[in-house]
Parts: structure tokens; sequence; C-alpha cells
């Protein structure tokens, strides 16, 4: 049989990508510029700041590093991905070093790579269905009982593993019951035979060894006959939710939840991602913002400019939080939350409410670490006391920085909690976002949170 290297097509791949990149960008330079434009120092800079932002993008998408690189609409979707991450940074570029390029000649060259990219996902996805039509690139693998767990597993080699050919499960027990949702080849004691005859590379065990003794004959026969034998254990018995297994010594340990940003490296991404992003919009936005509201501000009311705040970090550390004041001076500011048609609010107050202007001067808070740009929202330090009385979980969401916006916010779970549906669909929404951290992700969760802005939401007030 032959074994396709994964490591090797990933590389040929990347190295194919950035040979297009600056072919697109030197061919079109050809074409497009006048004269010898292609060949001043200028241009050379742009193609190779382009390079860099290309390989920043595909670092942060890990886009040659996903496991299921092999489905053609997931990689595609983390090429547009990289390619808009690859754009942005380039117009950021181009903004502060403010040399006259070619505007034609930038957009002509971004779209010809985008091609190129698209073309290249198109030939791998072809090359990869005539190989795995000419050669035995497709592991079979067969299924040892019946019962939930292995629904589940066949379901995902049918549905999703794109390189597995499911041949059928063996039912346990004397009695053999046949299904019509799953192909039952028989009982225990016909799988050896089975899988020598069919060339099965690999068994996958949902039964527990410790109820049928026959099984670890089993296994070592299999192993004999190189075939890989694996146990799916049902640890639902004991944790009934989703968890993570881990590795100390050799010894695997369960996680009672999958938590992205307790990797040294996500946390590092994420820092840097956060530093640049605040750094950006404090000195790009906030540099002539402030003066500007802070003037507004003053004549639409008494008071200081700014409201701070202590509310609750990560691990539940306070921390001084910091907005544009969008309330009258008062007494409850700490202790009572905002409601719709709240007489505290100002003129210009329910203004940046509506429009998430009151919470820009957090990225302060972002850039010196005690915020994220996404995360869960931070709360007062009453409302976490009364809220983890509330619901169970609520105390979770601080595994995480707090974020200026979030999942819940981007999906409108914002504002007052009038009740206790409303505070589990946003604590449900912050743990998912925990579990599933990305940068990806976060950088999805800023463009839901500016469109909501643009178009409005009616629990801002």
């Amino acid at each position: 049989m032959y074994k396709l290297s994964f490591t090797l097509y990933r590389n040929l791949l990347w190295l194919w990508d950035i040979i297009c990149l600056n072919l697109a960008m030197l061919l079109v330079g050809v074409f497009v510029l006048k004269n010898d434009e292609l060949y001043q120092l200028e241009y050379h800079l742009l193609i190779a700041v382009a390079n860099i932002t290309w390989l920043a993008a595909v670092y942060l998408t890990a886009l040659y590093l996903q496991k299921n690189w092999l489905d053609f609409s997931t990689f595609l979707k983390l090429t547009i991905k990289s390619l808009l991450l690859m754009v942005l940074a380039l117009m950021v570029f181009l903004f502060l070093y403010r040399y006259p390029y070619s505007r034609f000649y930038v957009v002509v060259s971004m779209a010809a790579f985008g091609a190129l990219l698209l073309v290249n996902r198109l030939v791998l996805e072809v090359l990869v269905f005539s190989l795995k039509r000419q050669f035995s690139f497709e592991k079979k693998v067969v299924v040892l009982g019946y019962n939930d767990i292995s629904r589940r597993l066949v379901k995902y080699f049918e549905d999703e593993a794109k390189l597995v050919n499911f041949m059928g499960c063996f039912e346990a027990g004397e009695k053999i019951d046949h299904h019509d949702e799953v192909r039952i080849l028989g009982g225990l004691d016909d799988c050896m035979k089975f899988v020598k005859e069919n060339h099965v590379s690999e068994i996958y065990c949902t039964l527990a060894p410790e109820s049928y003794p026959k099984l670890y004959d089993l296994a070592k026969e299999a192993e004999m006959n190189f075939i890989y034998f694996k146990v799916v254990p049902d640890y639902r018995i004991f944790v009934n939710r989703n968890f993570s297994v881990d590795f100390v010594n050799d010894i695997p340990v369960l996680s009672l939840r999958r938590q992205p940003l307790e990797d040294t490296g996500n946390r590092i991404k994420k820092r840097v991602f956060d530093i640049v992003f605040s750094f950006f919009v404090i000195v790009f936005i906030l540099s002539w913002l402030i003066p500007l509201i802070a003037i507004l501000i003053k004549l639409d009311s008494k008071g200081p400019v700014f409201f701070l705040q202590m509310r609750s970090g990560k691990n539940n550390q306070p921390f001084r939080c910091i907005k544009f004041r969008t309330l009258k001076v008062n007494d409850e500011a700490n202790i009572k939350q905002v409601t719709r048609g709240d007489s505290r609010i100002t003129r210009l107050g329910r203004f940046m409410r509506k429009a998430n202007i009151d919470e820009l001067p957090q990225f302060f808070n972002v850039f010196l670490g005690d915020m994220s740009v996404v995360g869960p929202r931070p709360h007062m330090l009453k409302h976490t006391e009364d809220f983890s009385n509330l619901y169970t979980d609520y105390m979770i969401r601080h595994f995480a920085k707090p974020g200026i916006t979030g999942w819940a916010q981007a999906h409108g779970f914002r504002g007052e909690i009038t009740d206790n549906e409303l505070l589990r669909k946003r604590v449900e929404h912050d743990l998912w976002y925990i579990e599933n951290w990305t940068i990806g992700l976060d950088i999805k969760i800023i463009f839901l949170t500016i469109l909501v802005s643009i178009k409005g939401d009616k629990n801002a007030f």
C-alpha cells in the first residue's frame, strides 16, 4: 500500500503559494507599471512586505497545519481568511508608508494572487481525487460493537473523514441483530477472518474489555497481523460533557473542557494580536477621538470625561476598567446595571452606548494586559457575585481575559440581564468561545461587532 506523505505535500503547497505570490506581483508589474517602476526599491519593499504578511497570515490561521486540510471546503475557507488578513495588513503598510504606489498594480496583483490560490486548491482537489481512485490511499476500518459511541464514530467516518473507507460493524454477544443504519458484518469471532481477507488496517473497539475478555486476544492477534487495534472508551459514564485528554509523562489526564488558550503558543498569538490591534486603535483613532469626545461630554453634562470602575478580570481578579462616561454622576453606578430608558443616561451617552463608542477607551486596558480585544464581557464586582449564585457555570467564563466584545455580544446577548435565561445564554456563548478560540474566530467576532454597531442593536441602550 502506498502512503501519502502529508508533510511533504504541505511543504510543497506552502512553497508553491509563495512562488505564486511573487510570480503574480512580478508579472503584473511587467504589464501594468510604467518604465522601470518595478525595479525601484519601493516596489521591492512592497513585494517583501507582501511575502511577510502572507507568511504571518497563514501562521495565524494555521492554514498548512490543519488536520483536515484535504477537506476542500475547509481549506478554501482558511485560504480566503489568510488572503483577507494579508490584504488588510498590506493596506496598513500602504497607509503608514505613504509612498504613492500604483493602486491599480496593488489591486490587480492581489486579484491575480487570489486567482492563483484558487487554481492551486482546485488542482490539489483534482489531484487528491485522482490519486485516491488510482491508489489505495484510503484506509479500511471496522468497528467492534453497535452502541451510541460506535454510531457517532461511524457517522464521522462516513460524513467527514475523507481518506477512511468504513467497512462495517461487528456485534458483541451471541445474537446478531442487523440494523438499517449500518452494515453488521457478524460477531466478534468473525472479525479477524474478515479483516485479513479484506486488508483492513484499523479496528476501532467501542466495547469494554472487562466485559468481553476475548477482546484481549483479538487485540494481540490484530497486532501480530500488523493491524492497528484502537480502543474508544465511553467516558460519559463519569463525565457528561465534552472534555479533552492531555498527557503528563505518558499518563492520560482528562480535562473537563477544552481550553485552547491554556497553550502557551496560543496565548502568545492572542497577546501579540491584542497589542498590535490596540496600539493601532490608540494611535490612529483614540489620539484624536478622545479630545473630541471629552469636549462633547463636558458640554453635555457635569462630571469627569472617563468612568473608572472595578470589574472582574481573568481568574476573577479585579481590575480598573475605563470607559467614556455616559451616565450622570450618581451613587448607584457601581451596584445598579443600566436599564432601558434609564434616567441616568445623558443625551450624548445614549448615542455613544448605541454606537459602542463608550467602550473604546478599554483599548488602553487591552494594551496594558488587563483585557483582550475579544473575550467574555467583564461585569462589575457586585454583579459577578450575584450572577455566580444564579448560574453554576458562570464563574468558568473567568478562565479567559475579559474582552471589549465577545461571541455573546456579537449574537445580541448584551445589555441588561432581566432573567436567568438571558444569563444562561450569555454564559453558554462565552464558554463556547473559550473552548473554541482561534485567531480567526477573534477576527470574525470583531467584524460581526462592527456590523452590529452599524446596523444597530436593540439591546444597546
